[in-house]
């Protein structure tokens, strides 16, 4: 159940110093494996390796096998850093995973039909996303690449939560493992800027009449 294989060099040089050197004498980014009650290991990757990986939506939620010199292990990435200003990997975290052990996760949600959805198409609104992605727990082998939220029932000043997500068998909600009261909002559609305007305009319009109805009753 292997999705990504990624190769490392355990190193003992740490430090800001010696990861500023990393990545720009020898092209590589500095990182941490930690997890399973193991001792954490010190480790870079080559720069380019990473990141085309990372341009994989699937690799930030799926088992990736690292070679640290020959030593193979099942890891999922957990954190990664970049330069705020250049496109640059600074540091990756990596934590170690048992196959026959579940774990929590985050996985992206992707939101389907948009412009075909009733409440946009038919009724002028727009879709407010709350979250881009749902915290749920499974064995490694069970992680789904994404959860898909179609919208194209979804009428306007309707609310989606996390209980109309349809999981995958063996994967739950983390937040609905906690009570009915944690079934919070992930997205919904909302009156567009042009309908709130309009509502505003007839308001003023509804005022303005019934201020004139009352004039002409005390004359």
């Amino acid at each position: 159940m292997v999705d990504f294989v990624l190769n490392a060099k355990a190193r003992s040089d740490i430090g800001k110093g010696a990861s500023r050197r990393l990545r720009r004498l020898e092209n590589q980014v500095p990182a941490i494996i930690y997890g399973l009650g193991e001792t954490p290991e010190n480790i870079s990757l080559a720069s380019n390796e990473l990141s085309h990986a990372l341009e994989n939506e699937a690799f930030y939620s799926h088992i990736i096998e690292l070679s640290v010199d020959s030593k193979k292990q099942n890891v999922i990435l957990k954190d990664v850093q970049r330069h705020p200003a250049k496109i640059e990997i600074l540091h990756a975290d990596f934590l170690r995973v048992d196959l026959t052990q579940k774990l929590t996760i985050r996985v992206p949600l992707h939101f389907i039909n948009e412009e075909e959805c009733h409440g946009v198409k038919m009724e002028g609104g727009q879709i407010s996303h709350s979250t881009n992605e749902l915290e749920v727990e499974c064995l490694p082998g069970d992680i789904p690449e994404y959860l898909e939220v179609d919208m194209i029932e979804i009428t306007l000043g309707q609310t989606l939560h996390i209980s109309d997500v349809t999981l995958p068998e063996g994967v739950v909600s983390v937040a609905l493992a906690h009570g009915e009261d944690h079934d919070l909002p992930i997205a919904a559609v909302v009156k567009s800027k042009a309908i709130e305007e309009d509502e505003e305009v007839e308001s003023a319009a509804e005022g303005e009449e019934a201020g004139d109805e009352e004039g002409d009753e005390e004359a």
